[in-house]
C-alpha cells in the first residue's frame, strides 16, 4: 500500500510527460512561430485564472514610541510593555495550518526614524537551538531563525526581506516578482540572546533603508520562524507554504515617517601591493573611491561611482568546463548588485539546465572584467533606479578605461517595465557599447512578465514572453532573439513548467550573455511531490526534465538532455536521496578539444548515465553531500565523484572540503580533472571574521589561495584586509611555485544624511 502512491504518481509523470514531449518537439518546428507558439502563453493564464477561495486579511495597528529601544536582544525596557503583540502563528511546513509546536510573541512599535521589531521565541529545548551562523555576511539559513517581509507600498509584488538568527547575523533581501534576491545590501540592526526559554531578538529597521510613500500609513507585513532541528517552519501569514509581498498581512499607523534628506556619502580607500614573481616586479598603488547615493524621490535613487574598487570582492569559486560552452560565473561586486533584480529580463535564467542564462540582453560581469576574467579599471558610473507609480526604471552608464588593445569606451544600459494586473509587467531594455572590442554594438528588447500567486487550487502561474535584437558592424541579419515560457508552481502535488528560446546565429549581445548563437531550446519538466503521513519520510518526488537544443539552419540536434528523476526522498530532518537516469546526446558540428591533445570528431553521440545523490541535513554539526555518476561518454565511459563535508563544531569555527573528480576513458584518450577546495573560516564575533579559501585544480595545474579578514563595526561601515596569491606548477609534479601575490587593505565609511 505506500509504495502505490509512488506508482500512480510515475505513471502520472510518464503519461504527461509523453504529451508535453510531443507537443514541445511540434511547438520547436512549428513556423510561423510568432502566429501561434508566442500567442499562447499570453492568451492562457487569463483563460485559466481564478481567484484564491479569500483568506481573512490579518491587521495589526502598529504603536508610535516616545523613546527608541536599545538593540541589544533583550526585550526588558519599558517601551516594549506598550507594543503592538502578535502571537497567531502556525505551521507552514511540514503542514500547512497546523499548530506550530513551539510559541513565538512579536512585538512591534515605531518612531519617527525606525521601525522597531523584538520576537521572543520560545523553544522547549534551547540547549538545542540551532546556531551555527556567526561570520557577518553569510545567510544563516541552516540555522533557526526570524525573519520580517516589509512590503512599504502594499503593491503585491516589490519588498524586503529581513533575516537573523539566535547570534544576531543579519541576513536581506529584495523581492522582485516575489521572487528574493540575496544581494542587496542594506543598512540595518539586530541583536540576539538564548535563554533558558529560548531565545530573543530585536530588529531596527531605519526608515532611510527603505522606499516608501510617505502619504500611505498602510504596509504589507509578515513574520516568520524556523526551527532547523525539525525542519520546522511557521509564519503568520502564509498560503501554499509560501511567503512573500503577495502574502502578507497589514500593519497600519505608519504616520510622520522621517526619511531624511535620502543622501549616502561612502568614501573608500584602498592600499594595495602587487607582485609578479615570473616577471620580477611589483608595484604599490593607494586608490581613494567614492560612492554617493541620493533619493530623488522616496522610491527612485541615484547612485554616482567613481574610481570604482572592487578589491574586496570574494573570488570565484573555480569548475573545470567539460563542455563547449561558456561557463556562467555568478555577480559579486557591490555596486551592479544593487538593485540588481531592475535590469532583470524575461526570466532568463530562472529556472534550471544547461545554458538556461543564454540569451541574456545584460550582465553586469562584462563589465569591468575582461574575456579572461581579468579586472579592468572603471573611471567612474551612474546609476539611477526605483519606480516612479507604476514604473519601475533602472539606467546605468559607466566609463572603463583602457586595457590590452581595447579603448576606453563608455557603456550603458536602459531597463523600464510597467506594471500590469495584479502582478505582471511589461516592458523594453537597451543596451549600447561592447566592454570587450573597438567595435559599437546595441541591442534592444521587449518583454511581458505574469504571475499569479492566487491561482487555482493553490497554484502559482507564471509566463512570460520576450523579443530581442542586435546590431553589431559586419553581422547582418539573422541578429534577433525570442522567447517564452509557463510554469505552474505549487507548493505539493502536480507542478510543471515549458520555455522555449530561438538565438539566432548573428544575434551578438555584447553587454550579456551568450554561449551558443544559431539555436532553438526547448525545456520542460513535470513533477509530482507526494507528502506520505509517517513518520520517516516527509516527501517524495519523481520528476522528468527535457532539455533540448536544435541549430536553426538545419534543425539538427546540438544538445538534448532527457532526465528521468524516479525518486527524491527526503525525510523529517532534511536528509536527501535522489536517482537520476539520464540520455545525452551531443551533435558535434566540428571537432572539440575536451583536454589537451584529446579531441573528440564531429559527429552525432547519444549516451546514458544513472546518477546517486545522498546529501545529510545542513543543520548538522557534520554534515555533507555525495554524488555518484557513471555512464557513457562520447563514445567512451565516464565515472564522477563529487564530495562535500562539513565541520562546524562552533559558530566561531568552520571547516569545509569538496573534492570532484572525473575520470573519462574516450577511444581518442583518457584523462581525469580533479578539482579541490578547501574553506577555513574562523569567526571571533559577530563584527569579526577571518575567511580561507584554497582552490586547486588539475586542468590549469595551479592553486590560488584567498584570505579576507573582514571587520563591521556596524552595518555600513567595513574594514578589509584581502591576500590573494596563485601557484603555478609548472612540470606537473605537484612543485608549486609562486605566480602572483596580492594584499589589500581597504576601508569605507557611510555617511547618512
Amino acid at each position: 500500500m505506500f509504495f502505490y502512491p509512488i506508482r500512480m504518481c510515475a505513471g502520472t509523470v510518464i503519461q504527461i510527460g509523453s504529451i508535453l514531449y510531443c507537443a514541445m518537439m511540434l511547438s520547436v518546428r512549428r513556423a510561423p512561430f510568432l502566429g501561434r507558439s508566442l500567442f499562447l502563453p499570453l492568451i492562457f493564464p487569463f483563460a485559466l485564472m481564478a481567484q484564491d477561495p479569500g483568506a481573512e486579511v490579518k491587521v495589526m495597528q502598529a504603536i508610535r514610541a516616545a523613546a527608541p529601544p536599545v538593540i541589544d536582544g533583550y526585550l526588558d525596557e519599558e517601551v516594549w510593555a506598550g507594543a503592538a503583540m502578535v502571537d497567531d502563528f502556525h505551521q507552514i511546513s511540514p503542514d500547512e495550518y497546523e499548530k506550530p509546536s513551539e510559541s513565538t510573541v512579536i512585538y512591534l512599535i515605531y518612531d519617527q526614524d525606525a521601525l522597531y521589531i523584538g520576537a521572543r521565541l520560545l523553544d522547549g529545548t534551547p540547549e538545542q537551538i540551532v546556531a551555527r551562523v556567526l561570520r557577518q555576511g553569510e545567510r544563516p539559513e541552516n540555522d533557526d531563525s526570524f525573519s520580517v517581509v516589509l512590503s512599504p507600498f502594499n503593491d503585491q509584488r516589490s519588498g524586503y526581506l529581513f533575516e537573523v538568527n539566535a547570534n544576531g547575523v543579519r541576513s536581506e533581501a529584495l523581492y522582485k516578482d516575489n521572487r528574493t534576491q540575496f544581494d542587496w545590501g542594506g543598512i540595518w540592526r539586530a541583536a540576539s540572546t538564548k535563554g533558558d526559554e529560548g531565545w530573543v531578538t530585536e530588529i531596527a529597521i531605519p526608515f532611510k533603508s527603505l522606499s516608501f510613500d510617505p502619504e500611505g500609513d498602510a504596509w504589507g507585513i509578515n513574520f516568520a520562524r524556523k526551527v532547523a532541528r525539525k525542519q520546522e517552519t511557521m509564519g503568520w501569514v502564509s498560503r501554499s507554504r509560501e511567503q512573500n509581498p503577495s502574502v502578507t498581512g497589514v500593519v497600519t499607523g505608519l504616520v510622520n515617517l522621517d526619511q531624511g534628506s535620502g543622501l549616502d556619502i561612502v568614501p573608500s580607500l584602498s592600499l594595495r601591493r602587487a607582485k609578479s614573481f615570473s616577471l620580477g616586479t611589483g608595484d604599490s598603488e593607494t586608490e581613494p573611491s567614492l560612492d554617493v547615493f541620493y533619493k530623488f524621490t522616496p522610491a527612485l535613487t541615484g547612485v554616482l561611482t567613481l574610481n570604482t574598487d572592487f578589491s574586496a570582492a570574494e573570488v570565484d569559486d573555480r569548475q573545470v568546463n567539460l563542455t563547449r560552452f561558456s561557463l556562467f560565473f555568478p555577480e559579486k561586486r557591490d555596486f551592479f548588485l544593487q538593485d540588481a533584480d531592475i535590469f532583470e529580463f524575461g526570466r532568463i535564467g530562472v529556472f534550471p539546465g544547461p545554458d538556461n542564462n543564454s540569451g541574456r540582453p545584460f550582465f553586469s560581469r562584462t563589465l569591468g572584467l575582461s574575456e579572461t576574467k581579468k579586472p579592468v579599471d572603471l573611471q567612474g558610473g551612474v546609476k539611477l533606479s526605483g519606480r516612479v507609480g507604476r514604473w519601475n526604471l533602472g539606467v546605468l552608464s559607466v566609463r572603463q578605461d583602457q586595457f590590452e588593445d581595447v579603448d576606453a569606451s563608455s557603456l550603458f544600459v536602459g531597463r523600464i517595465a510597467a506594471n500590469v494586473l495584479e502582478e505582471s509587467s511589461v516592458g523594453m531594455i537597451i543596451t549600447e557599447g561592447d566592454p570587450h572590442t573597438n567595435h559599437s554594438n546595441s541591442l534592444y528588447g521587449v518583454d511581458f512578465r505574469y504571475l499569479n500567486t492566487r491561482f487555482r487550487s493553490g497554484r502559482n502561474l507564471e509566463g512570460e514572453a520576450w523579443y530581442q535584437k542586435t546590431e553589431t558592424p559586419g553581422l547582418d541579419g539573422d541578429d534577433s532573439a525570442l522567447g517564452w515560457g509557463i510554469r505552474s508552481q505549487p507548493q505539493e502535488n502536480f507542478g510543471t513548467w515549458v520555455s522555449y528560446k530561438q538565438l539566432e546565429k548573428n544575434y551578438n549581445p555584447a553587454l550579456g550573455f551568450l554561449s551558443r548563437p544559431g539555436i532553438k531550446n526547448i525545456n520542460a519538466s513535470v513533477y509530482w511531490t507526494f507528502r506520505p503521513k509517517e513518520r520517516y519520510l516527509r516527501t517524495i518526488r519523481p520528476r522528468i526534465v527535457l532539455d533540448r537544443f536544435e541549430r536553426f539552419e538545419d534543425g539538427s540536434i546540438d544538445s538534448e538532455y532527457l532526465t528521468l528523476e524516479p525518486f527524491q526522498l527526503t525525510n523529517h530532518t532534511g536528509d536527501m536521496i535522489q536517482l537520476d537516469l539520464t540520455r545525452d546526446k551531443e551533435g558535434l558540428f566540428s571537432p572539440f578539444e575536451i583536454s589537451k591533445g584529446i579531441v573528440i570528431p564531429a559527429g552525432e553521440y547519444s549516451f546514458q548515465r544513472r546518477n546517486l545523490t545522498f546529501r545529510s541535513g545542513a543543520q548538522r554539526k557534520f554534515a555533507g553531500e555525495l554524488t555518484y555518476s557513471e555512464g557513457d561518454f562520447y563514445g567512451g565511459k565516464k565515472t564522477a565523484l563529487g564530495a562535500n563535508f562539513g565541520w562546524r563544531p562552533s559558530a566561531k569555527f568552520n571547516f569545509n572540503a569538496s573534492y570532484s573528480i572525473d575520470d573519462i576513458n574516450l577511444p581518442q584518450g583518457s584523462f581525469t580533472s580533479r578539482l579541490i577546495r578547501l574553506r577555513v573560516d574562523l569567526v571571533f564575533s559577530s563584527t569579526l571574521s577571518w575567511a580561507n579559501l584554497i582552490q586547486w585544480d588539475n586542468t590549469s595545474s595551479s592553486m590560488g589561495i584567498n584570505s579576507r579578514f573582514h571587520w563591521i563595526p556596524e552595518a555600513g561601515r567595513e574594514v578589509f584586509l584581502v591576500l590573494n596569491h596563485n601557484f603555478q606548477d609548472i612540470d606537473g609534479n605537484r612543485n608549486f611555485r609562486s605566480k602572483t601575490a596580492d594584499l589589500t587593505a581597504k576601508v569605507n565609511y557611510t555617511f547618512r544624511f
